[in-house]
C-alpha cells in the first residue's frame, strides 16, 4: 500500500505544524496541505517544515480535496488516498487503524467514525452531532449503509477515488463520496478514531450560517444522487 495524505487547510496557523507532525514519519514526504485561500502564515509553517503545499484559490472544502488529489498524482507514486483536516482535531497517528482496517476487510474505502466511542466530550458540538445523525440516518435508509459519521479523515482506493469521479467543491464532498461509493457497489466500512476540541473555533459548525449551509448542502447532496442524478459508473480497466 502507497499513501498519499492530502490536508486542507484554511487560516490554520496554528494548528498545521501539530498535524504535521503527528503524521506517522513514513507518510510524510507524500503529503500535501492545499492552502485554500489563507491569509495567516499557513503556507509558512507548512513550507518551514518541509511538507509539499499547494494552492487552490477556488473557496471551498471540496475544491481543496480536488486540488490536493490533482497534486498527489503529478507528483507522489500511490494506490491509496487518506484526507484528514488541518485543524488538529483528527489524531493523524490514527491512520494505522485505517490501513488495519482495510486490510482486513479489503475495503475500497474506510472512513474514521467519530461516533464510535472516541470523541472528546465537547469536540462535536451539538448542531453537529444532529446534522451528522440525520444524513447518516437517511443515507442509511435510501442506501443501506450502515455509517456512523460522515467524518473528514478518510482512506480510500486510488481505483475507488478515479471511479466515484469526485465533482463537490464545498460542504456535500464527504456525502457524495460516500454514497456514490454505495451506488457503485463498493466495499465500505468504517474504523473508531480518536476525534478532539479543534484548534480554533469551526468555520463551519462554529457559526450558525456555516452549519445552516453545510446542512442545507449535505442534504442536497444525499437526495441528488439518490434520486435526481444517476452516478455516473468507471468501468474498471481489463487486466
Amino acid at each position: 500500500m502507497k499513501i498519499a495524505i492530502v490536508i486542507p487547510a484554511y487560516n490554520e496557523q496554528d494548528s498545521i505544524g501539530l498535524v504535521l507532525n503527528n503524521i506517522p514519519k513514513e507518510f510524510l514526504s507524500q503529503t500535501v496541505v492545499v492552502d485554500n485561500g489563507s491569509t495567516d502564515n499557513t503556507v509558512k509553517v507548512v513550507k518551514d517544515l518541509g511538507v509539499h503545499v499547494t494552492s487552490e484559490a477556488r473557496p471551498g472544502y471540496g475544491s481543496a480535496c480536488l486540488a490536493g488529489v490533482a497534486y498527489a498524482k503529478q507528483t507522489f507514486e500511490f494506490n491509496t488516498l487518506v484526507f484528514l483536516d488541518g485543524d488538529f482535531s483528527d489524531y493523524p497517528e490514527d491512520i494505522h487503524r485505517l490501513i488495519q482496517k482495510q486490510r482486513q476487510t479489503g475495503s475500497d474505502l474506510v472512513i474514521g467514525s467519530r461516533n464510535l466511542g472516541e470523541a472528546e466530550p465537547g469536540a462535536l458540538l451539538p448542531q453537529a452531532v444532529f446534522g451528522n445523525w440525520l444524513a447518516t440516518t437517511l443515507m442509511n435508509l435510501f442506501t443501506g449503509s450502515r455509517f456512523t459519521d460522515l467524518g473528514p479523515f478518510r482512506l480510500i482506493s486510488r481505483t475507488a477515488y478515479d471511479r466515484i469521479a469526485m465533482q463537490d467543491t464545498n460542504f456535500g464532498w464527504t456525502m457524495e463520496m460516500q454514497i456514490k461509493a454505495m451506488k457503485l457497489g463498493l466495499v465500505c466500512d468504517e474504523v473508531s478514531v480518536r476525534y478532539r476540541k479543534r484548534v480554533g473555533v469551526s468555520k463551519i459548525s462554529g457559526t450558525v450560517k456555516g452549519s445552516v449551509l453545510a446542512g442545507y448542502k449535505i442534504l442536497l447532496t444525499l437526495f441528488r444522487y439518490n434520486f435526481f442524478q444517476k452516478v455516473p459508473v468507471v468501468q474498471k480497466a481489463k487486466k
